[in-house]
């Protein structure tokens, strides 16, 4: 049978040949193509640089162990080739990366995403200068070397000179301390003299020395250009009313370089791929049977209107009937070259099956997501990608992301379903607003809308809410919906303007109930005769007491009335009223020493010291402070005003949704929301986050085998303290512990037995929590200086839940510590039902090995000085500690967890078959996984009706970890140009399931794509023998006789020019020309955008000039802020810029007070912005009037030199006058000409 179909493949093909010779050569011939190209303006970066990069962004630590493996591997390319070289770095990286993000390393160095960062350190280094012939050099604090043994007379006096500048990208060598002198090292990593500077300069930061930050530097670099992908290119096919020609001459080009094989597997109905692996003897002549296939393929006829109306139902069922695994290629093969694919199209039957199913399909999508046919949406694990930005970096970005996480959770044992919900976790929204409970019986109210007489006649019910008012006014309804805490302190000034505040608000009758917190002096000595705050505080009592707090508030206004020198109140201006207003009073009694009206004198300063709210003036409205500008006297009352109009609009809304209503408290409802917190800790609600990573690898060490340990990398060491902690739980010992706290101190000192105080403080009324300790000795470790400290270790290993909770209160007293180290035995304290014989012999045969383990931790990991205390929750490190850490904190720190993700996770945990314990630590470990990651957008779970007909599915490999790929793309629009060759990528990077649903448009009426279209993407770098080759779009096959023009379609803000072709790119004619179409572009310029603004009159500061240039050259390039919300772009490329107004006008009227978005500090005057990356880069820069230049304006010229702005402006009104001139005249003339 083979034989039979041989012969006839044989046959056919004798008569091909035969025929295509008789309409000879010019039919069979060679096809023409076009080839374009991008280069960067830079030259090639290395791949070992790059890859450093790559590893930095995984973790600080894996940069500097990589370097370590590579420190002289550029000594070696020398006698390597590129492939040779590439596949040794991709090895040396294998040590720190999984198989996953090996892939994806392939893919940038695809990219050259990280080549833009080596050239930024390169325009650093060029901005220094470097010395002349040096291979390395180091810049200590401004001074110069390339010689090592300079080095130590240069560092002598180096802490006298300026401390240079860092960037955010700098690499600093790991070290405790940042004080320290710099040393920058400029060098390229992997050759000798790197080698040499590294040895010195790593013994002396690891001896705490100096800061040691390293900086890529390239001496001499390559000649050879880096070839850019992640951009498409298209062919359009110009109208044919459209005649112009090429206006050069043309060239022949031989085809030297640029000719590939036909890509086209499937013409016309057979699969020469196929064929030519099954008879390779006629290779051959198939190739030209198919090359003449091809040819007499690319006539471009036009298509009737009734020919277009099913196309792409029609594209979608000749994909649909292909192999699966061939199926995207076809769509890409289809979508990109239309124009030659149209006519054969139309040929195809639509599946009836397709086309209902698609259509059902359609629209379930609409009602749930309101797409619409045609649409394009790609999502990967359920994160929408950008169709129209299609930014292959950020797409890189995501997937070693998402590739952290999932393998994370893979260690972990979690795969399939339960992976899937992990993954779809979204963070609870904190925000930056954090309200404090004001629920506190320090607060003196002096008013109650629900209580008092003075507001009986206003209207009670919530309803109210909900009828219109004028817009700007505040409903009266007898409800606390309003609440202003002021924070009153008698010995300060500010005191008389929040008293008059008050005031006004009272007497106004604004529906608000106004509270005061009195901070008085604390000092038992101290009487109301000698202090007029303390005077002020025994007043009101005694006057709230016989009266009313009402009267008390009142009277508190007529001292302040009485205030004449420095707006501070006095003991008189006390006394005084209190004789004038109320004559029985006995001032001595209720003012002296012996005053029964001084109760809870200190509560109002204790409550203001536990909620931590910064210096004063203070104020809260319903719990919420104020910023710095609002608490001026000036803006508070109409910041008041707006807080209550925005407050109003909350609770209209809650009204309406019924979550609010008459029977509710209204303080209860505003104070029982998440963000509502009884004390505000900057070190837990903005400091950095940094997170352990506490995922054990297949190391294993155990918790008292220090030489081991002593090796181990930053997740092993964290992963085997995780692994041998002990624990404090809840009473109940099967319970779920969601928040585990870890606390780092020396607990035979004072200051770690208080932090484990208020930890045991706050578990005793913790639901969530459980403690373990970790010991970071103060000095050298003995048994002498671990009494303590080896006293609680002990009970952790040999005692039960509740016996463990009373001994550690016990040995966190003072009284109990002083009695150990004055020689009493610990095991006096053991109270009765302890396990005393498992506790005497733990604690007496206690190594030191386990204390050297936890200090070492302390040091490597978390950055700790010795005796320095820190908390861990859920692997967040907060610390080192500056002050208390009190019970309050605790509390604190366990809801914002909690209320994270530990919630969700614990939802999901709670359904895998697994011990309490074991569920414990996997929340821990989940949630520091998945908190330690950025902030991620929300995620969507879309699903089809129905996947019979109309949906490309392609299952992962087996028993791996694989990322879900959904979507939806009509075949024949630009979407699904790019989206074919981006799945065909990620198909050779990942491992992933693919759904892909044909999102057909009926009834066309015009050609849906007008253009071919090739998008320039790759999988890792293309070697040809053992060189690297560029990326390359390339046309082949394309029609002679259409006129053609070639476009470049890049990533936003790249500013792309021709560099060469060999012919007019808009007009190519293939019938002209011999061969192949060669064009050769550059990236001249990454832009960099932004938005300006006026902070005074928030509106753009309209003609105001910026300029971008770097140390050695002030002025590169300049730009103008328009008036259109004050946008500005700057052409730029990879560097460190300094961003400053421009000398004249510009610098003469304005200052810049603050930017966003930016590589220096908000408030330095001037802007250094960082380009670093392919991707657009924008941002926000906040300008204002010099005091003296606050009526000028930057376009008024008072009859100085005019500069760039002032001509252009003079230019048009000169056009304009112009134009004026010449409308009058016409007027004139059309007036009178029936007369002349």
């Amino acid at each position: 049978m083979a034989k039979k179909a041989t012969i006839l493949v044989q046959l056919l093909l004798g008569s091909t040949i035969l025929w295509l010779s008789l309409l000879g050569s010019g039919t069979a011939s060679e096809s023409k193509s076009v080839t374009a190209r991008l280069a960067a303006k830079w030259p090639e970066t290395p791949l070992l640089l790059e890859a450093s990069e790559f590893m930095a962004e995984e973790s600080n630590e894996k940069f500097w162990q990589f370097l370590d493996t590579v420190k002289e591997l550029a000594i070696y390319k020398q006698t390597e080739s590129d492939y040779s070289h590439y596949n040794l770095i991709l090895k040396k990286a294998g040590q720190f990366l999984d198989n996953l993000h090996i892939n994806l390393l392939k893919f940038a160095f695809s990219l050259r995403a990280y080549s833009p960062t080596i050239q930024m350190f390169q325009q650093i280094a060029a901005d220094e200068p470097p010395p002349d012939g040096c291979d390395a050099f180091v810049v200590i604090h401004k001074k110069h070397t390339c010689k090592i043994n300079e080095i130590k007379k240069l560092l002598k006096k180096a802490t006298s000179r300026p401390r240079p500048y860092l960037f955010k990208g700098d690499h600093k060598f790991p070290t405790n301390k940042e004080n320290l002198p710099v040393i920058i090292l400029y060098a390229e990593m992997g050759t000798r003299a790197f080698g040499k500077f590294h040895r010195v300069l790593s013994e002396k930061a690891q001896n705490g020395e100096i800061l040691y930050v390293l900086r890529h530097y390239i001496q001499k670099p390559t000649s050879q250009k880096t070839y850019l992908s992640g951009y498409g290119v298209e062919l359009v096919i110009k109208s044919t009313e459209y005649k112009a020609l090429d206006d050069t001459q043309v060239k022949t080009v031989s085809n030297t370089t640029v000719e590939g094989e036909i890509e086209t597997n499937e013409v016309q109905g057979f699969l020469f791929g196929k064929l030519k692996e099954r008879y390779s003897d006629l290779r051959d002549n198939l190739t030209a049977f198919q090359k003449y296939l091809i040819e007499s393929n690319k006539e471009m006829m036009p298509l009737k209107v009734w020919e277009l109306q099913d196309l792409s139902f029609q594209a979608a069922s000749q994909i649909m009937s292909t192999p699966v695994y061939d199926a995207i290629k076809l769509m890409k093969d289809i979508s990109q070259n239309f124009p030659i694919k149209a006519r054969s199209l139309t040929r195809i039957a639509v599946n009836q099956h397709l086309r209902k199913e698609i259509q059902e399909n359609q629209k379930d999508l609409n009602n749930r997501f309101e797409i619409q046919p045609g649409d394009a949406f790609l999502y990967i694990n359920g994160l929408r990608i950008d169709i129209d930005a299609y930014d292959p970096f950020s797409i890189l970005d995501m997937l070693k992301l998402e590739g952290k996480m999932m393998n994370g959770l893979h260690n972990l044992g979690i795969n399939g379903e339960y992976m899937s919900k992990f993954l779809k976790l979204n963070s609870h929204v904190w925000g930056n607003t954090y309200v404090l409970d004001i629920r506190h019986s320090s607060v003196m109210w002096i008013n109650d809308l629900e209580n008092d007489e003075l507001y009986v006649m206003w209207p009670t019910s919530c309803q109210e809410l909900l009828k219109p008012i004028l817009p700007g006014s505040i409903p009266s309804i007898r409800r606390n919906f309003h609440n202003l805490v002021l924070f009153i302190d008698p010995a300060q000034e500010y005191t008389m303007d929040f008293i008059k505040l008050a005031e006004r608000l009272y007497y106004h009758k604004i529906p608000l109930r106004i509270g005061f917190v009195f901070i008085i002096n604390t000092d038992d000595e101290v009487n109301g005769m000698n202090d007029a705050g303390v005077a002020l505080w025994r007043a009101f009592n005694y006057i709230a007491e016989e009266h009313d707090v009402s009267q008390a508030f009142v009277s508190i206004t007529h001292m302040y009335q009485k205030v004449k020198k420095q707006n501070t109140l006095t003991v008189d201006n006390v006394k005084s009223v209190l004789q004038n207003k109320f004559p029985s009073a006995n001032v001595q009694d209720i003012l002296g020493i012996h005053s029964r009206y001084d109760d809870e004198r200190k509560a109002g300063a204790n409550f203001y010291k536990m909620i931590g709210l910064g210096p004063l003036p203070q104020a809260l409205y319903n719990g919420e402070s104020f910023n710095r500008e609002e608490l001026n006297i000036k803006e508070l009352e109409m910041a008041v005003i707006q807080k209550m109009i925005d407050t109003t609009i909350y609770l209209q809304r809650e009204v309406f949704m019924g979550t609010l209503n008459d029977q509710t408290n209204a303080v209860d409802f505003l104070m029982d929301k998440n963000n509502v917190i009884p004390r505000i800790n900057p070190l837990i609600l903005h400091s950095k986050r940094q997170y352990l990573n506490l995922i054990s690898t297949s190391v294993t060490a155990d918790i008292e085998d220090f030489s081991t340990f002593f090796f181990l990398d930053s997740q092993d060491k964290s992963a085997v303290i995780a692994k041998n902690m002990y624990y404090l739980t809840q009473e109940d010992d099967n319970a779920i512990s969601s928040v585990t706290l870890w606390i780092i101190a020396d607990f035979d000192k004072p200051s770690g037995r208080k932090l484990l105080w208020n930890a045991l403080m706050h578990m005793k009324t913790s639901f969530h929590s459980r403690l373990g300790v970790i010991y970071n000795p103060t000095s050298k470790i003995n048994e002498e200086n671990t009494a303590i400290s080896r006293g609680i270790l002990a009970a952790f290993l040999t005692q039960k839940n509740t016996f463990l909770r009373n001994f550690l209160r016990k040995l966190a007293k003072e009284e109990t510590a002083t009695a150990v180290y004055s020689g009493d035995k610990i095991i006096t304290f053991l109270s009765e039902g302890m396990d005393k014989n498992a506790f005497e012999k733990k604690y007496n045969t206690i190594g030191v090995n386990i204390f050297r383990t936890h200090q070492l931790f302390c040091q490597d990991v978390l950055k700790l000085r010795p005796g320095e205390r820190s908390i861990v929750s859920n692997g967040k490190f907060l610390g080192p500690l500056d002050e208390n850490f009190y019970a309050e904190d605790f509390y604190l720190l366990e809801k914002i967890t909690f209320t994270n993700f530990v919630e969700k996770i614990k939802g999901i945990v709670e359904n895998m078959a697994i011990s309490s314990k074991n569920m414990s630590d996997l929340i821990m470990k989940i949630d520091a996984l998945v908190s330690s990651l950025p902030k991620r957008a929300s995620r969507y779970d879309v699903t089809f009706l129905k996947e019979n007909h109309s949906i490309i599915t392609i299952n992962p490999q087996e028993n791996d970890v694989f990322f879900d790929v959904i979507g939806i793309v009509d075949p024949l629009t630009r979407e699904a140009q790019k989206m074919a060759q981006l799945l065909n990528v990620l198909g050779k990077i990942i491992n992933m399931k693919i759904k892909l649903f044909l999102n057909c448009r009926g009834k066309l009426s015009e050609a849906p794509l007008k253009s071919f279209y090739r998008f320039v993407l790759e999988p890792e770098l293309k070697f040809v023998g053992n060189d690297i080759i560029g990326p390359v779009a390339k046309f082949l096959d394309i029609p002679e006789s259409p006129l053609l023009t070639l476009n470049m379609i890049t990533p936003e803000g790249w500013l792309v020019e021709t560099v060469h072709s060999n012919c007019d790119l808009d007009n190519i004619h293939l019938k002209d020309i011999e061969r192949t179409v060669i064009a050769d572009y550059e990236l001249e310029y990454l832009l960099l955008e932004g938005h300006c603004f006026d902070i005074v009159t928030e509106q753009p500061p309209r003609g105001l000039q910026f300029t971008l240039g770097t140390k050695n050259q002030p002025v590169a390039v300049d730009t103008i802020v328009m008036a259109n919300l004050g946008y500005f772009q700057l052409k730029a490329n990879p560097g460190a810029w300094i961003l400053k107004l421009r000398q004249g006008k510009s610098e003469d009227i304005y200052q810049i007070v603050g930017h966003e978005g930016t590589d220096s500090q908000p408030d330095l005057g001037d802007a250094v912005v960082v380009l670093n990356s392919f991707r657009s880069k924008i941002i926000e820069v906040q300008v204002q009037k010099k005091p003296d230049k606050i009526k000028e304006d930057i376009l008024n010229d008072k009859g100085g030199k005019k500069g760039m702005w002032d001509s252009i402006k003079s230019f048009t009104r000169s056009l304009h006058k112009e134009k004026d001139e010449i409308e009058s005249s016409e007027h004139f003339f059309s007036c009178f000409w029936p007369f002349i």
